[in-house]
């Protein structure tokens, strides 16, 4: 076989190899709307800056994005000038569709983008850029959550379900009548009676959340922070929380989408690999719940992990 067309088979399957691998479609994707350095592309698609030089690698490698440095800053953007390659990209492109890590990754590009104006006007002095800085230097971030927070009905009582550490009741103790603090972890409960020594209205129970010791219809509002995911039973525990709750009464259930990352169930020992709206659905109405809300949450540039939805459940 000619040496120029065996370069040519070798160069497609080297391309038809790197293409076919979920995070670098990603990465190309993002690379076709604007030109990104490392530090951003990490930020967009929420991977280490070591996992994301390593796709970058033989992307560039293979001329199927090019790079340029200014400064000491090196900048990445889609460039694929062979016609075999671009074809190759056409096909995997138009068959992979859209898909919510796609919207979620042109979210995080947008606020990315965002971000870099406003460093930009700050830089050149411009009014707009230097009040996010001047806010943030007088009153530092959050403080919008914890007002908003303001908003919840002061008489009610709400149960934090596996409340960990208390950060969820940390938030939660100032503007409700009562919260009640339960983790089945005997370490997780002594750390959130030390974070929360100063509230009076907190009660602390060390429970299995399949076996709540709080009164049928006592609570207001249950809330599942990132529990059901590590559960293997996480239907039982939305029927027993749901037996607990007033007529009327919600649990809010905040917990991963539904994803492909397996190292999670190796690493962390998740026992789901997230939640679908379908499945949500199928267990409120199996617990005489109504689903009365269901929302992707939008994507942190500094997080890592899958991305989160919130769901409410209605009784």
């Amino acid at each position: 076989m000619p040496t120029a067309a065996r370069t040519n088979r070798e160069d497609w399957l080297a391309r038809l190899a790197a293409l076919s691998d979920r995070s670098r479609i990603r990465i190309m994707r993002v690379l076709e709307q604007e030109e990104l350095s490392v530090g951003e592309l990490s930020r967009v698609v929420g991977m280490p800056q070591s996992t994301v030089s390593r796709h970058l690698k033989p992307l560039h490698e293979l001329h199927l994005v090019s790079r340029r440095t200014e400064g000491t800053t090196s900048l990445y953007r889609f460039d694929i000038s062979d016609p075999a390659a671009s074809g190759l990209w056409s096909v995997t492109n138009e068959q992979l569709g859209d898909s919510e890590d796609f919207d979620d990754d042109a979210a995080r590009l947008r606020k990315v983008l965002l971000e870099r104006r406003g460093d930009s006007r700050s830089f050149f002095g411009r009014i707009g850029g230097e009040w996010q800085s001047v806010r943030r230097d007088l009153f530092g971030f959050g403080f919008s959550e914890d007002a908003l927070l303001g908003l919840l009905d002061p008489r009610w009582v709400v149960a934090d379900l596996g409340c960990g550490t208390g950060d969820a009741s940390e938030r939660l103790a100032p503007v409700v009548k009562r919260v009640l603090a339960v983790d089945r972890e005997a370490s997780m409960i002594s750390a959130a009676r030390r974070r929360l020594e100063g509230f009076e209205n907190v009660d602390f129970m060390e429970a299995d959340l399949h076996d709540l010791p709080i009164e049928a219809g006592t609570v207001d509002v249950a809330v599942l922070m990132l529990v059901l995911h590590h559960q293997d039973d996480p239907k039982g525990i939305i029927m027993e929380a749901a037996r607990t709750l007033v007529e009327g009464g919600r649990i809010l259930i905040v917990d991963m989408v539904a994803h492909d990352r397996t190292e999670f169930a190796q690493e962390m020992g998740h026992a789901h690999l997230g939640f679908d709206m379908d499945v949500l659905s199928g267990w409120a109405s199996e617990c005489g719940l109504d689903l009365g809300g269901h929302r992707r949450l939008r994507p942190s540039t500094s997080g890592r992990g899958p991305a989160l939805f919130a769901a409410i459940l209605r009784k």
